[in-house]
């Protein structure tokens, strides 16, 4: 165990009198003393009276919350982390107190671990802002990270990740799966940006034919190849002083690796068939859900590209990783269907939420939003059923009957596996499965009408 220094100082702001006891005796387990107030009013009053090396506070405090002694302290002790504490985690919740200068977000329960290890680089924190005189956070616009939700660790992980770098100007890669959002969160980067006001452009480099994406990217003169009867302003251009979202990176080819790779290092690009340089000033975000490094190792893609849009890396977790954060999606995804349709939303029933559970989702959350939103339109008594829920998706309910499953369903499973992992290449998926592109899109339509006929 690390013991700190005993001269540590710690503030505990709880309304709860038990909880606060909790929090206060794990702190002093590890080696600080440690002091109790039960509102906003009564923390300012112990600053008046001691000096404090940390603050841990609960976010919901009544008539003034955590978020309110943070202003506080922003204004009269910048460099004093202040930690905030919630059994109700949510985006927006942990993007503001980020966004203010929070020097981390918490959701309980607390871990003994978790805290001491915490604290110990809040106080080390602490200590190089006062060597350096360091001045308050900068501060960043507020977050909209619309449907990624999660109170799950990875995601509040992720969210504090989004917070720090939005402000920044480096290249950021975002990593997941398909279906996992990796676009979303594309989006929130760029709203809590200096450039929210500028574009986001996005492109997804696989569905565009190579033969044309130059000209997408980089526009192109008139009479630069047969058709182009007149100019053509690039996606970089229309992203001038904004974001640019490159989709599926990994599918760039690499001559176009080369050219993008030339634009990043000198914000400078020639239209296709041009001679005069255009600047731009573009911040690139990048996701793809290849691996990357193994393909820098195999010379599929440059190295000093990979280096370029990877100034900063998220890395978004699968659905499967999360498993406690189905619920939670589900009734994001109830509400939302509620509001669209303007009726409402069906109750999703504890034996369908087991099956949901169970269920290995490897399209992750866009599958698990497919599925709900057909869920509400079968739905006929209000409540959601594992019966409304797709066949394969019911191949995942726990119990006797699940112990076997059709040899269709299991091939079928997998089938999506290969596919969610090729991000829908037929070809490459064909290949995997080691059969033709014909019996594979011959499985499919099977699987088609079997699910029209259910």
């Amino acid at each position: 165990m690390t013991v700190l220094t005993p001269a540590s100082r710690v503030l505990v702001v709880d309304d709860e009198p038990q909880v606060a006891l909790v929090i206060a005796r794990l702190a002093e387990s590890f080696g600080h003393q440690v002091v109790v107030a039960a509102s906003v009013d009564e923390a300012v009053a112990r600053f008046d009276e001691l000096p404090f090396d940390v603050v841990l506070t609960d976010l919901r405090l009544g008539r003034k919350d955590g978020l309110a002694l943070l202003r506080h302290l922003q204004d009269r002790a910048p460099s004093v982390p202040v930690i905030l504490i919630t059994g109700q985690a949510s985006v927006d919740s942990a993007m503001e107190a980020m966004r203010m200068g929070a020097y981390d977000y918490l959701p309980k329960p607390i871990e003994r671990g978790n805290i001491g290890e915490l604290l110990r680089r809040a106080l080390d924190r602490k200590r190089l802002l006062e060597s350096a005189r360091e001045g308050p956070a900068e501060s960043a616009r507020s977050f909209t990270l619309e449907n990624v939700v999660g109170r799950s660790p990875a995601m509040i992980d992720l969210y504090k990740t989004v917070a720090r770098v939005a402000p920044g100007k480096g290249s950021v890669l975002i990593l997941g799966e398909s279906g996992t959002g990796k676009e979303l969160v594309a989006r929130a980067l760029h709203s809590s940006s200096p450039r929210a006001q500028r574009g986001f452009v996005p492109v997804n480099v696989s569905a565009i034919p190579e033969g044309l994406l130059e000209s997408e990217l980089f526009g192109h003169v008139r009479g630069a190849f047969t058709g182009a009867t007149s100019a053509r302003r690039g996606l970089f251009e229309e992203a001038h002083q904004g974001t640019l979202f490159l989709d599926e990176i990994g599918d760039l080819s690499p001559m176009l690796q080369a050219k993008l790779l030339r634009v990043i290092q000198e914000q400078v690009l020639k239209p296709v068939g041009g001679n005069e340089e255009v600047k731009v000033d573009v911040r690139i975000v990048a996701a793809t859900h290849r691996g990357l490094e193994d393909m820098v190792r195999k010379g599929a893609f440059r190295e000093d590209l990979y280096f370029r849009i990877n100034v900063v890396t998220i890395a978004l977790p699968p659905l499967r990783e999360r498993v406690e954060d189905i619920p939670i999606l589900v009734e994001h995804f109830l509400r939302k269907y509620e509001q669209q349709n303007r009726v409402l939303a069906p109750r999703c029933t504890e034996r369908a939420m087991t099956v949901l559970r169970a269920y290995s989702w490897p399209g992750n959350v866009r599958e698990l939003e497919n599925v709900i939103e057909r869920a509400v339109l079968l739905t006929r008594d209000g409540t959601i059923t594992p019966d409304v829920l797709p066949p394969h998706v019911r191949g995942g309910e726990a119990g006797p009957s699940a112990a076997f499953q059709k040899l269709d369903e299991m091939v079928d499973r997998y089938v999506a596996q290969v596919l969610a992992h090729t991000g829908g290449n037929h070809t490459e998926a064909a290949r995997i499965l080691g059969i033709s592109r014909r019996t594979l899109h011959r499985m499919e339509e099977r699987k088609r009408q079997g699910l029209e006929e259910s």
